[in-house]
């Protein structure tokens, strides 16, 4: 008996190790990675991979935060994150809220922070379900200790769709508006952030319905984030 089970030990031991192992390069790998992208631009993310695996050019012109009209970065936290500044990351009562109208059914509503959309659209894959969720967690942590917050919102301006192959705030200007994105009324902030949750279906330029709606009203509370200092973490 003892000779048959000793095998088995030996395989478990093995799988143990591969299994500490890949934990370990992958703890080093994404540790670098991120800490490399805190000075260096992404240059492509997955989802802009699958626009172009599925034949669609792909539009992007970088913008530093410093360079941006400070409208941008306060109408996304109007419409996507109010919050940003305060949280380290995560923001748990919007979670919880997003749970709970979402039990109501109607439209799914997502209580994602800026960080976790930022962590997701840089590193990870667009699907994936509950585990994409579990490395969207680690790489929101990382970013957040090793980025800071003007760098996630830097980077998130940069990289999110704005439009069907376009990426970012600076090229969804040019594209919508005809300049580029260092100087933006709150009323273009406004709809550029609102087609952000849903770029792929939405357009800033002639807005109707709710891209209309709500980004009349982000572009109003463009001053309500500026004059109570929401976003402060960004100046």
């Amino acid at each position: 008996m003892p000779a048959r089970a000793k095998p088995r030990r030996s395989f478990l031991r093995r799988l143990f190790g591969w299994i500490w192992k890949g934990a370990l390069a992958f703890l080093v790998v994404s540790v670098l990675w991120v800490g490399i992208y805190r000075f260096i631009n992404p240059p492509f993310t997955f989802t802009m991979l699958g626009d172009v695996l599925h034949g669609q050019l792909i539009t992007k012109q970088w913008m530093s935060i410093d360079r941006m009209d400070p409208n941008m970065p306060r109408a996304a936290i109007a419409g996507e994150d109010a919050r940003f500044c305060l949280h380290d990351g995560f923001d748990f009562n919007a979670l919880r809220q997003a749970y709970q109208r979402n039990q109501k059914g109607g439209r799914i509503r997502g209580g994602s922070t800026i960080s976790q959309q930022t962590a997701k659209n840089v590193f990870l894959i667009q699907g994936g379900g509950y585990v994409r969720k579990g490395f969207e967690a680690w790489f929101t942590f990382l970013i957040e200790h090793l980025w800071g917050k003007r760098r996630i919102m830097e980077v998130y301006l940069n990289v999110a769709e704005t439009g069907i192959g376009t990426y970012g705030a600076n090229a969804g200007s040019i594209r919508y508006f005809g300049h580029d994105a260092s100087r933006m009324s709150p009323t273009e902030a406004g709809r550029i952030a609102a087609v952000l949750p849903l770029p792929k279906k939405r357009a800033a330029i002639d807005p109707r319905g709710f891209v209309r709606r709500h980004g009349n009203a982000l572009a109003r509370y463009v001053n309500v984030v500026r004059g109570n200092g929401l976003d402060s973490c960004v100046r």
